[in-house]
């Protein structure tokens, strides 16, 4: 109801494409000037908005598709503008990164908006390379002729986890398909997908303890240390379970002792 009155009540309306909004205003009965604002005419439109800006006009900023200023250029705008002096008031909507990650079922206490990855092949798996060792969830746009390889390299790359692929989010076709990575980029392969795809990848999942370090470690330590201190260097040192480290430690200690 809020963005219907601020449509209703502004001088004009930038649009990234006016034949799209001009089909939701005409639903709503609304009636206001549009201007064409995407990336194609942004850099020579924004001096134009700007000074309609300071001449006290009230204008409203929408896109295709989603909450605007998410991977569209409308940030560049609010950049500017800001840096006018002039108000800027978000007026939040849908947006298909927030609604894969409900959908998802995967963690979303910790989340990593990525948006689209590199076109090339060499150059997504470089940008995926960067993302392996983060703690965290992680979303993606992605086209829907590259969905397969994209998910190909994610599971090369970011080895097996969890993902869900959300198609047409908050849209009629609305759809989510969740496994894992290798799973889903063998069914799209047989499942080419249509229309605007969000891509969802779980953290990694924790593996058992690599206790290899932890025993050269006491190996040295215990030389010329009391067990318990030991313990405590190399349990805390490491991040590793101090009862697992203890236990190990007792068995090097015997081992160490039947060898004297």
């Amino acid at each position: 109801m809020r963005a219907l009155d601020v449509l209703k009540r502004c001088d004009a309306i930038l649009a990234e494409d006016t034949r799209n909004t001009a089909k939701l205003l005409s639903i709503h009965g609304i009636s206001r000037p549009l201007i064409p604002y995407n990336d194609h005419n942004g850099a020579r439109v924004r001096p134009k908005i700007l000074k309609r800006l300071e001449n006290g006009d009230r204008l409203a900023l929408v896109s295709d598709a989603g909450t605007p200023l998410i991977s569209d250029p409308g940030y560049k705008l609010v950049r500017e503008a800001t840096a006018a002096g002039e108000k800027v008031h978000a007026v939040p909507g849908a947006s298909a990164a927030l609604a894969g990650l409900i959908l998802s079922g995967l963690p979303t206490n910790r989340f990593l908006f990525v948006g689209f990855l590199p076109a090339s092949r060499d150059a997504r798996r470089a940008a995926l390379d960067e993302f392996r060792t983060l703690i965290m969830t992680l979303i993606f746009f992605e086209a829907p002729q590259r969905l397969k390889e994209t998910l190909e390299d994610m599971s090369s790359l970011l080895g097996a986890r969890q993902v869900a692929v959300a198609r047409e989010l908050t849209k009629l076709h609305e759809d989510v398909h969740r496994g894992n990575l290798q799973d889903l980029a063998a069914f799209y392969d047989s499942n080419p997908p249509r229309g605007e795809v969000t891509v969802i990848v779980g953290p990694p999942q924790p593996g058992p303890p690599d206790f290899s370090r932890a025993d050269a470690l006491l190996d040295k330590a215990l030389a010329f240390m009391p067990l318990r201190a030991a313990v405590e260097l190399v349990s805390e040192g490491l991040n590793l379970p101090r009862k697992a480290v203890y236990a190990r430690a007792l068995l090097r200690k015997s081992v160490q002792s039947n060898g004297d």
